[in-house]
């Protein structure tokens, strides 16, 4: 995949951008240095308000403004309070965006461990939506930037960031597919948008980062 149909691909409905995100590199440049991640989980929401799991299924307010708003942009939300996760907005007329959920570092290892409290949990480091947030520090004040799409990861290349450039998010295509990619019922999500009905989790399959899997609340059981 180039960078024109990485491009391309965010205008399609979010179910249809996530399994594709597997594989591609996310740099994160703050303040603090650049973390270089392996997307290898992701979970899909949207769909025109078709989707009773999506933060954007009853339409927009402040707090989901950046969902309805055009795609390759970061949308960030506070989960229970505590952790800050991550999601790429997709198909604008759909109000979709993709939960990044884990990743595996490529660099800026040291500041993600720092980050995550200073202990390394091997492949474990990034597993979910709120250790993957906090070990690429992500804070509310990220919502709504632009994601670069570039070939190459970026890097602060040594150089101080002033403060219009105290983050920057880029995206860039695997060099190869991923690996063999699963699919199944999102992590947590009560109800029918926690169901078989939308099996909208993608995961490398075997790749230890992977989050464990938890149904939600009162998910009913499709036969």
């Amino acid at each position: 995949m180039d960078i024109t149909e990485l491009t391309e691909l965010f205008d399609a409905p979010a179910v249809e951008v996530a399994p594709h995100l597997l594989g591609c590199l996310l740099s994160v440049i703050t303040a603090e240095g650049t973390v270089t991640v392996r997307l290898t989980e992701v979970e899909a929401y949207g769909d025109a308000g078709e989707d009773p799991g999506a933060h954007s299924y009853n339409g927009p307010t402040a707090r989901n403004a950046s969902l309805f708003g055009p795609p390759r942009h970061a949308y960030v939300y506070q989960s229970y309070g505590i952790h800050y996760c991550l999601n790429l907005t997709a198909h604008a007329s759909g109000a979709g965006g993709v939960l990044l959920r884990a990743a595996e570092v490529v660099s800026g290892r040291e500041t993600a461990v720092a980050r995550r409290g200073g202990r390394d949990t091997g492949a474990k480091l990034l597993s979910g939506p709120g250790r993957l947030g906090q070990g690429l520090g992500v804070t509310l004040g990220m919502d709504g930037s632009p994601v670069h799409l570039s070939p190459e990861p970026a890097t602060a290349d040594g150089q101080p960031l002033d403060q219009a450039q105290l983050v920057r998010f880029t995206l860039t295509p695997p060099d190869s597919p991923a690996g063999p990619v699963s699919s199944g019922p999102r992590v947590g999500v009560s109800g029918i948008g926690g169901s078989a009905e939308f099996p909208w989790r993608f995961w490398v399959r075997g790749d230890r980062s992977v989050s464990a899997y938890r149904p939600g609340r009162n998910v009913p059981v499709i036969s």
